[in-house]
């Protein structure tokens, strides 16, 4: 089957935010802003990168995706309803009691999520498992795994970022969702991460760094990720620099907005703008 093109692609992840913004107004929490701020990644990976098969979510030689910064996970439920893992009514069940789709990904709960996250800095050493399983299998998997900024000042990160490269697994990607802001400020202001692209190339990652909002870097540094060799390549970080609330002029690069829902009036606000780039 052949791949989306890339106009494609925008467009679907216009109707992603519309999705993101409609579901956290009607649960009244939630995080908005680092979820607009990966929709362009989740987008790629989903409708373009990603073997998977929503008719068969636990199919064995699918790719993993893990994500690992959990309250972004309002994009991930809203690529699954648009490719069909579940009816697109059920995205206004997010965060109600006895929903499958929780605030945080609950992957005893929703098939196709592959791991549960949400405790921050966990989600890469998980996801250097299923890598490390997929070269020892040998299976033909690729892993990918979504961090968010902020989480990556949790140490248990750089214990994989240690780790991944002296196990050889190409088959791994990490992106990182850079969009300079986490709940307390502004990440340069509560930890420092610069140089962080030096940072990663000096674990002995292959670091690619691109504008996270452009859908043809996107796609092209996932393809690149794909072409390492899983037994004996380097694993690939991609540092995707990003906006917070990315997509409604409002939220944009507040940090505010992380995790404060928006109102009804809010809402259609963010949604007449949000359909004006899809005329």
């Amino acid at each position: 089957m052949s791949k989306p093109s890339v106009q494609s692609l925008k467009e679907t992840a216009q109707k992603l935010r519309l999705s993101i913004v409609e579901m956290l107004c009607e649960a009244r929490s939630g995080h908005p802003g680092g979820s607009l701020s990966c929709v362009e990644i989740v987008t790629a990976l989903y409708f373009s990168e990603l073997k998977h098969d929503p008719k068969n979510p636990a199919w064995p030689d699918r790719d993993r995706f893990v994500i690992s910064k959990g309250h972004g996970v309002p994009t991930v439920y809203a690529a699954m309803a648009h490719t069909g893992y579940f009816p697109m009514n059920e995205l206004m069940t997010l965060r109600k009691t006895g929903a499958r789709l929780q605030g945080h990904p609950d992957r005893m709960r929703l098939p196709g999520i592959e791991a549960s996250t949400g405790s921050l800095g966990q989600g890469l050493s998980v996801a250097q498992g299923m890598a490390l399983a997929a070269r020892l299998s040998p299976k033909p998997w690729h892993t990918y795994c979504l961090l968010g900024d902020g989480e990556i000042q949790e140490g248990q990160v750089w214990e994989c970022a240690m780790s991944a490269p002296m196990f050889k697994l190409g088959g791994l990607t990490a992106i990182l969702d850079y969009n300079g802001g986490q709940i307390d400020g502004a990440t340069k202001d509560v930890m420092n991460l610069e140089p962080v692209a030096d940072k990663w190339r000096a674990f002995n990652w292959n670091v690619i760094t691109i504008d996270g909002h452009k859908m043809e870097d996107v796609v092209k540094a996932l393809e690149t990720s794909r072409k390492q060799d899983y037994h004996t390549g380097k694993p690939t970080m991609i540092i995707a620099n990003t906006v917070k609330g990315k997509g409604v002029s409002f939220m944009e690069g507040k940090i505010e907005w992380h995790g404060v829902a928006p109102t009804k009036e809010q809402m259609e606000s963010a949604c007449t703008e949000i359909r004006g780039r899809l005329v």
